[in-house]
């Protein structure tokens, strides 16, 4: 435990001031007073540290930030545990370009998909690791080549554009499509080659190949994505170096200009490239197949019901079309025979008329024409059967038919002639006939 001794001391004597006034004491301070003082947390810490090693201040915050650069290095093992190879710690500086980056920090494994934070904490271990003031220290040789590696590649990780850049033509984080031939499960082969080529889309999110479950609108969705992909991959980073010589403006232009040439011949190979792993895809994806086989199925039952349906209508409008006929036939044969039987009943009705007006003419016979004294002369025959006659004419067949019956059987000439007086006066009644037009049968 420490001991603090915490010592009050009097104040000097009161100067002489020139103004006025002045002070004035009012009270003297109190004696010294001896506290105790116990360290508690971090500092309770330290000081047991110190003491148990008999340390200083100065050696105990040595040996402490010396151990926690050691942990720096140390921590995190699964973010950088990538080896280092001879070839590599053996790297030229000067041929930054050829260089891979993401190896040089031991991040190899994450590439593209590394974070700023990964990135930082993978150049801390590694300037820890192979700072030249580090090596010498530690009786190391005075070779800071590799460590001019590390900076090159930070300088280009930790720049967005320069990141960019680079990555448009790291071909390590390719990934190599399988072959036609290739066998296995091809969802789990082509996944990983279209989610690689994926991050060169300007187009945020990028559709997955996807798998045997995958509906047909998304495959179609996938390959329309593909077929018209959109890539901002760049080749600035493989550009030849433009002499900064400002007196030799035609070379400088001459660099620019091929730089620009080779970049567009990349640029267009590498959409050929990616258009040939998009068709090595469609001509392998068996889903097409299967959406194809559902597509010849579904068409085969909408001809099979088309034709159905056609078949249906034909015998339907057979039926229909022999229904009518025979329909047509029934009502020719009705009307046929319905103008038969009227032809009939015309004809039975005319020879009724015939014979009621035999009746008629028979019955002014019968009754001598109506005269008493032996046969009747020519003259009162005449116009006996004129009257007669006028009356038949006057006379519809059931008004005829009427008054042959009444005659059937009468044979007396005053009965003969009432039955005619009453059918004449019956034509007049109804207005058919006037009684002037008969000269006889009304007298």
């Amino acid at each position: 435990m420490n001991v603090v001794v915490t010592k009050h001391t009097l104040l000097p004597a009161e100067p002489e001031w020139p103004h006025e006034g002045g002070f004035h004491i009012l009270e003297h301070l109190s004696e010294p007073t001896h506290r105790n003082l116990e360290p508690v947390g971090p500092h309770y810490l330290a000081h047991a540290r110190r003491k148990r090693h008999h340390r200083t201040f100065s050696e105990d915050d040595r040996i402490v930030a010396a151990q926690q650069a050691k942990n720096v290095e140390d921590a995190d093992p699964g973010e950088i545990s990538e080896p280092e190879d001879a070839m590599l710690l053996s790297r030229d500086p000067k041929d930054w370009k050829n260089q891979d980056h993401y190896a040089v920090l031991g991040i190899s494994k994450y590439r593209w998909k590394a974070t700023d934070e990964q990135i930082k904490r993978a150049h801390r271990k590694k300037v820890l690791k192979h700072h030249p003031d580090k090596k010498a220290a530690a009786g190391g040789v005075d070779d800071d080549n590799f460590f001019k590696c590390i900076q090159k590649a930070m300088e280009i990780l930790t720049d967005p554009v320069k990141r960019r850049q680079y990555d448009s033509v790291d071909e390590s984080a390719d990934v190599d499509p399988p072959s036609r031939k290739a066998k296995g499960n091809i969802y789990k082969l082509w996944n990983p080659v279209f989610d690689s080529e994926g991050r060169f889309s300007k187009k945020k999110p990028v559709p997955r190949f996807g798998d045997d479950k995958s509906t047909k609108a998304n495959v179609e969705e996938f390959y329309n994505f593909w077929y018209n992909f959109d890539s901002w991959r760049t080749f600035e980073y493989l550009d030849e170096d433009v002499p900064d010589d400002n007196e030799n403006r035609d070379q400088k232009r001459h660099v620019e200009r091929k730089n620009k040439a080779a970049r567009a011949k990349r640029k267009t190979e590498d959409t050929a490239r990616l258009r040939k792993i998009v068709d090595d895809a469609l001509a392998m994806d068996v889903r097409l197949q299967k959406f194809r086989k559902e597509e010849r199925l579904q068409k085969d039952a909408k001809k099979i019901a088309r034709e159905a349906e056609e078949k249906r209508l034909v015998e339907e409008a057979k039926k229909k079309a022999e229904e009518d006929a025979r329909r047509k036939e029934e009502e020719e044969a009705a009307m046929k025979a319905s103008k038969a039987d009227a032809k009939k009943a015309k004809e039975a009705a005319k020879n009724a008329a015939k014979k009621n007006k035999r009746v008629l003419r028979k019955g002014a016979e019968d009754a001598n024409y109506f005269h008493s004294d032996g046969a009747a002369p020519p003259d009162v025959v005449a116009n006996v059967l004129a009257d007669v006659e006028l009356l038949i004419t006057k006379l519809d067949n059931e008004e005829l038919d009427v008054v042959a019956k009444k005659l059937a059987g009468l044979k007396v000439s005053d009965e003969i002639k009432s039955v005619l007086v009453d059918g004449i006066r019956g034509s007049v009644g109804k207005g058919s006939a006037a009684e002037g037009d008969f000269k006889v049968l009304l007298k």
